[in-house]
Formats: structure tokens, C-alpha cells, sequence
């Protein structure tokens, strides 16, 4: 009896996400549309009191919702009237993966970049300074003492 009730418990728990998924809250919908009004913010979050754009779109909402239409068929009639521009945040199809993955791109490459820069500064040896080659000349040699042992003698 017990493991009866564990498998429905464990078969309940795995089925809940994919329920989730199909039906979508009167909130999550109007959080996934921007705004039409011009404020850049979501329906959901829209400020402006007896919006034109706002009221509309969540009256809609809750209308289709209550008709049955699952979270993607709502979102597709509305970026069907309004085009992508209406999605808070971009698709993941066609040019929009470029959108996602360039800043990413840019900030791995400018990391990179850095990192290696910085191991050139750390790790950059000097050119050895080749030695200086003088001949020894006695005669020069000699005339430096001298010129030395006059310096010391004058007060």
C-alpha cells in the first residue's frame, strides 16, 4: 500500500512540471508582453493609471485564458498583431540567438583579451644586456692611474 502511494506521489510530482507548463497565469502572460503605451515596461508592470495599451491587452488576457487558449497560442496572436517588439524578451529563433549570445561573446572575448595582456605585463623578462666589450690597453691603463694619482696629490 505504501509503495502504491509513493508511485502516485512520485508520478504526481514528475507530471507537475509539464501541467505547469501548459497552463499559464494571468501574471506570467502579461509579464511575457511589453507594454505598447511607450513607458518600456510590461503589461503586467505598466504605471500609468486607465493605460490605453495595458488595460486592453489584460482584459484580452484574462478573456482567452477563460476561453481555454494555452500560454503559446495567446503569445502568438499577440506577436501576430504586434510583431516581435511586443515579447519582453527575444525568441531563441533565426537572427535573435545572434541577440542572445552576442553580449555573452563579447564579454568572454574582452576577458580573454584581458587575461592575456595582463600575463604579458606579469610575465615579461627583460632582453639581456649584452656585455660590454673593452679592450684592456696598457697604455690607457696606465695613463688612468697616473691621472688618478695626480688627482690625489693636488689640496
Amino acid at each position: 500500500m505504501k509503495v502504491g502511494a509513493a508511485l502516485v506521489l512520485v508520478a504526481l510530482l514528475l507530471g507537475a512540471p509539464g501541467i505547469a507548463a501548459a497552463t499559464a497565469t494571468q501574471q506570467e502572460l502579461e509579464e511575457s508582453l511589453t507594454c505598447q503605451c511607450g513607458c518600456g515596461l510590461t503589461v503586467h508592470s505598466c504605471n500609468h493609471l486607465q493605460c490605453q495599451s495595458g488595460e486592453p491587452m489584460k482584459k484580452e488576457i484574462a478573456d482567452r485564458l477563460a476561453a481555454g487558449e494555452d500560454k503559446e497560442k495567446i503569445l502568438a496572436a499577440f506577436r501576430g498583431r504586434y510583431g516581435e517588439k511586443i515579447l519582453s524578451a527575444p525568441t531563441f529563433h533565426g537572427f535573435n540567438w545572434f541577440a542572445w549570445l552576442t553580449p555573452f561573446a563579447a564579454l568572454l572575448l574582452g576577458a580573454l583579451g584581458l587575461t592575456r595582456v595582463l600575463h604579458r605585463w606579469t610575465h615579461e623578462t627583460p632582453a639581456p644586456v649584452p656585455p660590454v666589450a673593452t679592450p684592456v690597453d696598457s697604455a690607457l691603463r696606465s695613463r688612468l692611474e697616473r691621472e688618478l694619482a695626480e688627482l690625489d696629490r693636488e689640496p
